[in-house]
């Protein structure tokens, strides 16, 4: 009997790759002698952005908008905003981050002199201020605040209430020369002038406070705090009008190792001066072709279909999970020489998993789910069966493509099928709770493999298989737990 020749088709399925997951493999612990509060977590976001912790939130309409982005700023790490919205929005999204804390605010906001006190009031309800320069023809001529127009009547004009005299100070001020003037007038904003008069600038006695309540917190060199923003590598105009605000901006594609869109992203770093970190990508030819097409790329968001919301995988059985896309593509960066740091997105469900992105060649990691259970995602806040959950959906749902300006991140006009759900997450409560969690685990798994830093946990740390029978041996097992009395199992 002649043996059956092995055909193209079954060499193809014989000599397929096993594509590991965070469910699949542990980490072994090594000899270490570090403690965790030895540990260095300090990491870089892009080739020349540094974040105090490894992670962002995932630019998703339930995860990040402005409030998001702050707090994870404040924390050290990196929040990305959204683009499902107009340009309008995400910009002044990012204007409110720029502007939530400063050495000195250079996009101040301001009134004329014969404006209206309604028109002041919105301004400063519009952009969450509590006080407003008055300018006239460039020249500051005096300063309206919250106090001032208390009880006013609507239609006054600003020049009838604002405060003439004022005190200020000159470009260069230091930040001690600026609180001892603050403290000695008993004023809470100091605007900076030039020596003609005109407006340079603002500080507040708030953005002094808040340095020194976040000193983990993240800046630019101008002291405010680092942002990110999505775009489509399709939507110049957007990436245009961003780049004036944003340190980074984040190609928001499912599936970004395609020639239109790798073509697009060239012609868009071009004309970009801010950071480009580009995807997503989950292959070592991928990584092989941005390498070689795109030389501007900052940085490289690594993992497709390993969301707790995409349904990618599921429904096209098409993939590359993020721990398995990590390793490939952080072979071929090692491979070509090119020193990109790698965000790993998608799947993460708690500290253990952020280790083993880490180890497997990231430098940080996206979250989305982990995020939106926090009190500053903008997802909706509901009680279920007396418990509190926060609304959490995929950029792929169709609920999110029904806004129509996520459409171009999976195509859904030529695919016409959605790539993600949505639901409901439990409420977590602050982001400083969730990273604090997150970052002392992270610490705990770096500790048992003897790493005292990121680059020394891509070293030193060594990966085992479990099988799915061991993997229940990984968990609580054979006990009665609290949580399943209160289910009723």
């Amino acid at each position: 009997m002649v043996p059956l020749k092995k055909g193209k088709f079954r060499s193809k399925i014989e000599s397929a790759e096993v594509a590991f997951t965070f469910h699949d493999l542990i980490m072994l612990p090594g000899r270490s002698s570090v403690e965790p509060s030895e540990i260095d977590i300090r990491t870089k976001a892009t080739k020349n952005h540094k974040l105090n912790i490894p992670l962002i939130s995932s630019p998703m309409d339930t995860v990040t908008e402005t409030e998001m982005a702050i707090a994870m700023a404040r924390e050290g790490g990196l929040g990305v905003l959204h683009r499902n919205c107009s340009v309008e929005e995400q910009v002044e999204m990012a204007k409110k981050v720029k502007r939530a804390e400063s050495v000195v605010i250079k996009d101040v906001v301001t009134v004329e002199p014969g404006q209206t006190i309604a028109e002041a009031v919105r301004l400063m309800e519009t952009h969450e201020i509590s006080g407003l320069p008055v300018v006239d023809c460039g020249k500051l001529v005096g300063i309206l605040t919250e106090r001032d127009v208390r009880f006013a009547k609507p239609d006054l004009k600003v020049r009838a209430l604002m405060t003439k005299d004022l005190v200020t100070a000159s470009e260069g001020i230091s930040i001690e020369e600026a609180k001892e003037i603050l403290h000695e007038h008993r004023i809470e904003k100091l605007p900076i002038v030039d020596e003609k008069g005109a407006l340079k600038g603002l500080i507040t006695f708030k953005d002094i406070l808040l340095r020194g309540k976040y000193p983990d917190a993240v800046r630019d060199e101008e002291g405010q705090l680092l942002c990110a923003a999505a775009i489509s590598p399709f939507d110049v105009e957007r990436a245009k009008r961003l780049d004036r605000y944003v340190d980074i901006l984040v190609t928001d594609v499912a599936h970004f190792h395609n020639t239109e869109v790798i073509g697009a992203t060239e012609k868009l770093l071009a004309e970009i001066g801010a950071d480009v970190i580009v995807g997503n990508i989950g292959t070592y030819e991928a990584a092989e072709d941005v390498i070689s097409k795109l030389e501007k790329v900052s940085g490289l968001r690594v993992g497709v279909g390993s969301g707790s919301i995409c349904v990618t995988t599921e429904v096209m059985r098409a993939g590359a999970p993020t721990l398995y896309a990590v390793a490939s593509v952080a072979d071929a960066l090692r491979d070509y020489g090119a020193n990109i740091p790698i965000i790993a997105d998608g799947g993460v469900k708690n500290a253990g998993d952020v280790a083993l992105a880490l180890a497997a060649g990231a430098s940080a990691v996206m979250a989305g789910n982990l995020f939106a259970r926090c009190k500053e995602a903008p997802g909706t806040l509901v009680t279920i069966g007396g418990r509190y959950y926060k609304q959490y959906r995929g950029m792929g749902s169709p609920s999110a493509m029904a806004k129509r300006y996520s459409l171009d991140r999976y195509s859904a006009p030529s695919k016409g099928v959605a790539e993600g759900v949505e639901g409901w997450v439990p409420y977590k409560g602050e982001v400083s709770a969730v990273v604090k969690e997150l970052v002392s685990g992270l610490k705990a798994s770096m500790g048992y493999a003897g790493a005292k830093n990121i680059q020394e946990l891509w070293e030193k740390s060594k990966f085992v298989m479990v099988s799915p029978l061991g993997a229940g041996e990984t968990r609580p097992h054979d006990v009665l737990l609290p949580s399943e009395t209160e289910r009723g199992t």
